[in-house]
């Protein structure tokens, strides 16, 4: 598996697919080809169908400028690698191609070529890739989760870690100081300071947890800075558990960021043995894997055992099995925003019940994981971040 960094990125929203990858693409293809008149970037799939709402032109656009690039779109070709596909073409000043790069955005603003996914430098940091064998090995080396992560990411990884947190606290804090409407054509008023208004009252936790995880889904969807947790359009769910329980419960920071560690490392394994795209696999790998992830680093916090945690991630994956994507107008707004808050409370229900239990149970988190990928791939791409039907359906498109 690969490092935590490649899961937990800082960026702009409202989506890592759509928004996040594209720019870093971009970014990538346009220094390689400093002299390169102009360029053109054909989008596929899922990047076409709901590019427009996800801002993806304008972010390609914004990050190749003052050179001209024209975007083609390509609704009508998914590509079998991927949905989220897009080919960069480099222009001469006769309009000729002289370098084209096709590649993927495949979740968390990941860039894959066609065949090669997960190891983005090479570089294996995870010897395991299954729960289960993670468990065993820390049971039989007599080790935490924590320690297994810190034991195989590089030198710099807690500094790295206190970036991400500093992150995340700020996309909450700026969530829950600003009123302005959200933008779009849905014209979303923003809830998370209300709802911490309400918490102020009533000190009830709860409360606490939507508004922090109302405020960085809120913040996504209004482009600002977030952390990809794994995903953009799920990044609320983590800084709404995470942070909520340090502010109602007194967790230290050091707590938090170890359970962040715990997090990123269920995330890790979803994004390496199914998928975290809503492209490919629907919200279920979205804001089910955001609920599996704040799940496991609630448990943690709470003083779970190996398996505990591992029940408790895989509660909060189970229950958002077959979730569909299925974005009003292509934006990260509804279902989206309310999803976040409310997977935000599951995790921590999750975390409680698996607590309460000795943590034997029938379904592992390993072979939920598969079946949310198989139920993914079965899933109609209507479902599929096309915002061709469900709840997207009702509106113009």
């Amino acid at each position: 598996m690969d490092t935590l960094k490649e899961l937990y990125k800082i960026g702009p929203g409202p989506s890592s697919s759509h928004t996040m990858g594209p720019q870093r693409a971009a970014k990538r293809f346009s220094e390689k080809n400093p002299n390169a008149s102009s360029f053109r970037c054909t989008l596929y799939g899922s990047l076409a169908a709901t590019g427009e709402g996800h801002l993806t032109d304008y972010i390609i656009i914004e990050t190749i400028k003052p050179k001209k690039v024209e975007i083609v779109w390509r609704e009508d070709i998914n590509p079998e690698f991927h949905p989220n596909g897009m080919k960069f073409e480099a222009l001469d000043e006769s309009g000729n191609v002289f370098d084209e790069w096709t590649l993927f955005s495949v979740g968390g603003g990941t860039l894959a070529e066609e065949g090669k996914r997960n190891q983005t430098d090479g570089k294996v940091y995870y010897e395991h890739s299954k729960m289960d064998d993670i468990i065993k090995y820390c049971k039989e080396n007599n080790k935490t989760l924590v320690e297994y992560v810190l034991d195989r990411e590089d030198d710099d990884f807690i500094e790295y870690m206190e970036v991400i947190a500093d992150a995340m606290e700020d996309a909450v804090r700026r969530g829950i100081n600003t009123e302005e409407p959200i933008p779009g054509k849905l014209h979303l008023r923003r809830r998370a300071l209300t709802f911490y208004k309400k918490y102020e009252e009533t000190k009830d936790f709860s409360i606490l947890n939507h508004a922090f995880a109302l405020a960085a889904s809120e913040e996504n969807a209004s482009g600002g800075t977030i952390v990809t947790a794994p995903t953009c359009g799920a990044a609320g769910v983590i800084p709404g558990v995470m942070f909520s329980l340090m502010k109602d419960k007194g967790y230290s920071r050091r707590q938090i960021l170890d359970a962040l560690m715990v997090a990123g490392l269920i995330g890790n394994l979803v994004k390496t043995n199914a998928s975290i795209s809503g492209a490919e696999v629907g919200c279920q790998g979205e804001v089910g894997t955001a609920c599996s992830m704040a799940a496991a680093g609630a448990a943690y916090l709470f003083g779970g055992t190996l398996n505990q945690i591992e029940y408790a991630a895989e509660i909060g994956l189970e229950h958002h099995l077959g979730m569909t994507c299925d974005p009003v107008y292509g934006y990260v707004q509804i279902p989206c925003i309310e999803r976040n808050a409310m997977a935000a409370d599951r995790a921590v229900s999750a975390a409680k019940y698996a607590l309460i239990t000795d943590a034997n149970h029938t379904i592992s988190f390993d072979q939920v994981t598969v079946t949310m990928k198989e139920t993914g791939i079965d899933m109609m791409d209507k479902y599929r971040e096309t915002a061709k039907g469900g709840l997207a359906k009702w509106f113009d498109c």
